[in-house]
């Protein structure tokens, strides 16, 4: 019986594969979390790129070059961002100005329960100063736990580095819809020997149009509905209010928490009755159940295609790496991840792990290999 044995050389490259693999792994990792912001800003303008990119296309049909374009459809996008920003700065500012009254407000109406609270209080005090004398001194270890706004803040740094992506954005992203053509043969130079660059990009294309023109219609509808809600319930400043809580009820995991507390808190800083907000609690419920059985499912799920176990588990990763950005990204860097493994044979099963409805993997064997020479009598071979 012959046996066959591998060369050295190539035993151990297969021995040392996998430990490569992983220290590449751990690389990536590193570098995303040390240049965040680089890789955020990044991320961002292509993103948005990958929007846009349909409109300056539109325009070229009407012999617009790609240049201007780019220009007009940036720069209207920054006015009416900025014209966004400023209405919603004066709402908040006026709700700023009348704190003072919904603070009394909120305070004349749990009077009484601070009125027993400081009864409580006082007997607490009497029953310490009576046993002050045998008290032993404590010593109180203040632990370093991080805060929730350094979560919040993680990945993007603090105001200055918020303003540097902003800054950034424009720019980068007016470059990539301008040289997108010029990209694409870029990327088949240097990958085109190993993957489909073409129904790669098309595959990443399509899951971002997706993913963020997906989540804008279904956030409208949401905000649109709670937006209505709140004005016939008389809530001031409903437009801002609404549209916030129907926008983040897009967030995973605490959106249906956020888009109820929201309105909720603004309905008991306005003094209004428990049955106003019992109704913003079931608004909230009912657009969330909504939206994650039916709408998101029908416009997302079927473009991003990744398991709800995968998205989790993403979710969880890059929020750790990112914080609030990183949860906000999650679904489509995922998606993206899962996209480059359908690219390449050799992760169809790192594709298959992501993928919410797993691809077959057909295995052909030669009759050689699935029965070889050696195994067959001497009387049956030819």
């Amino acid at each position: 019986m012959v046996t066959r044995t591998d060369p050295p050389a190539k035993s151990l490259l297969a021995s040392i594969v996998l430990p490569l693999w992983i220290l590449a792994l751990a690389l990536f990792v590193a570098f995303c979390y040390f240049a965040s912001s680089l890789c955020i800003t990044v991320l961002i303008a292509v993103l948005l790129a990958i929007v846009a990119d349909p409109l300056i296309t539109r325009l070229e049909r009407w012999h617009v070059s790609r240049t201007i374009s780019s220009g007009v459809v940036i720069v209207a996008s920054m006015l009416a961002i900025g014209t966004a920003t400023y209405a919603s700065y004066r709402q908040v500012d006026d709700a700023i100005d009348n704190m003072p009254v919904y603070a009394r407000r909120i305070g004349d109406a749990i009077s009484p329960f601070t009125k027993k609270m400081q009864k409580v209080q006082d007997s607490a005090g009497r029953l310490n100063a009576e046993v002050s004398s045998k008290r032993v001194p404590e010593v109180k270890v203040k632990g370093d736990y991080p805060e929730w706004t350094g979560y919040v803040i993680r990945g993007v740094g603090p105001l200055s580095g918020v303003i540097i992506i902003v800054g950034v954005v424009p720019f980068l992203m007016f470059f990539l819809l301008m040289q997108k053509s010029s990209i694409n043969q870029k990327l088949s130079m240097v990958w085109g020997d190993v993957i489909d660059v073409e129904t790669f990009s098309t595959g990443v294309i399509q899951m971002v149009r997706g993913f963020v023109i997906g989540n804008l219609i279904i956030g409208g509808l949401m905000a649109l509905v709670t937006m209505g809600t709140l004005y016939v319930l008389g809530l001031h400043g409903a437009v801002l209010i609404g549209l916030v809580s129907g926008f983040a009820n897009l967030i995973p995991f605490v959106g249906a928490v956020l888009a109820a507390l929201i309105p909720m808190a603004a309905s008991l800083f306005q003094y209004q009755p428990m049955s106003n907000q019992a109704v913003i609690l079931l608004t909230a419920i009912a657009l969330h159940t909504i939206s994650a059985n039916l709408l998101i499912p029908r416009f997302v799920g079927r473009r991003v295609s990744v398991s709800p176990v995968a998205a989790t588990v993403g979710i969880l990763f890059w929020g750790w790496l990112w914080g609030v950005v990183g949860v906000l990204l999650a679904v489509p860097l995922t998606a993206f991840v899962k996209i480059v493994a359908d690219s390449h044979p050799s992760l169809s099963k790192i594709a298959n792990l992501l993928a919410e409805r797993p691809h077959t993997i057909a295995v052909a064997r030669s009759a050689s290999e699935s029965a070889p020479e050696t195994a067959y009598p001497q009387h049956k071979r030819a």
